[in-house]
């Protein structure tokens, strides 16, 4: 039991004279001074002794308990006057460091500028899925197979059947299956087009595609509502113009443009998007009887109104996600 004594004492001075930090002692504490610790192991060995040992190494004990404390205690007063703490280090006259907060993408800021003032007269939000059926995105919208329209979109096939969808319009699709008129919805969404890419051009855009039909729907109502629209999202003094058009879904058709004037350079026609009345035959495709309701239909590219609003003369800045550019709004 001596030599067992002697030997906690000195293996424990010997690890004492290397801690230079509180993580280190506190180590220490558990190893010697702990429940599971040396002193208690040696104190349980302690109570088995015979009556005459115990009075022979009682007191030795005693004296290393004590000795353990005391060193401890000792050690890990100066260790915490002399550790310095993190908080020393903080300089609180110093400047507060500003915290960056996120924001919307600038194209999600136009979407909802432009959902805002259609839902402002009566339009609903409805939204579909990307990966859309051949028959919804091209068929019942006037497009045949041989349509000769269908090369004026490059589309993804997925398979014969499917394809990324390249306009909201299948959504109109599916609306005008499940609901009976009047029906006053706009669509926005993701659409997609095998298109080489450019400062003009990207294969994934957004799209917003509006679509009212009603009895005695009327052109007229269909440019009141765009040129109320535009002149909310341009300006009161807005500069537009319809012109003729084809769409297989829409007969007869139209072009709405603006005028564009930017700063130092010289003014032009732009056109902001595409409209006209819904052709019978995509009524008849959905179970509309055409005789006796009618409708109109538009539909605009996000991207393009950001362009325009903004100034901004490259779409594809729009997907690099380059923080200098997305801070500025």
């Amino acid at each position: 039991m001596e030599n067992k004594i002697l030997d906690a004492k000195n293996s424990f001075e010997n690890e004492l004279k290397k801690i230079d930090n509180l993580s280190k002692l506190e180590e220490l504490r558990i190893k010697y001074l702990s429940r599971k610790g040396t002193l208690n192991q040696l104190f349980d060995e302690f109570k088995n002794l015979p009556s005459a040992e115990k009075q022979k190494y009682g007191k030795s004990l005693n004296e290393l308990k004590n000795f353990f404390q005391e060193n401890y205690e000792k050690l890990k007063a100066n260790l915490e006057q002399t550790e310095t703490k993190v908080e020393d280090f903080i300089d609180w006259s110093l400047p507060g460091r500003k915290r960056n907060l996120g924001s919307k993408h600038i194209l999600i800021q136009t979407l909802d500028e432009i959902k805002s003032v259609f839902k402002s007269i009566g339009f609903s939000v409805y939204e579909g899925p990307e990966l859309e059926s051949d028959y919804n995105n091209f068929e019942a919208l006037n497009f045949p197979s041989d349509h000769p329209a269908r090369d004026m979109q490059d589309t993804f096939f997925i398979n014969n059947s499917f394809l990324l969808r390249t306009h909201t319009s299948p959504v109109q699709i599916r609306v005008m299956q499940q609901l009976k008129p009047p029906i006053r919805v706009i669509v926005p969404g993701k659409v997609y087009r095998n298109e080489a890419i450019s400062a003009k051009s990207y294969c994934l855009f957004h799209q917003v595609e509006g679509l009212y039909v009603d009895t005695d729907v009327t052109f007229s109502e269909l440019k009141g509502t765009l040129v109320s629209f535009a002149k909310q999202l341009f300006g009161d003094n807005l500069k537009y113009r319809f012109r003729a058009s084809f769409f297989p879904f829409t007969e007869p058709s139209a072009e709405m443009d603006i005028w564009w004037q930017p700063t130092g350079k010289e003014g032009r026609w732009l056109e902001i998007l595409g409209c006209g009345m819904v052709d019978p035959n995509v009524l008849t495709n959905v179970g509309i009887d055409p005789e006796h309701y009618t409708g109109y239909a538009f539909g605009m590219g996000v991207e393009r109104m950001t362009l325009l609003k903004y100034g901004i003369d490259d779409i594809r800045i729009f997907f690099d996600n380059d923080k200098r550019f997305l801070i500025q709004f």
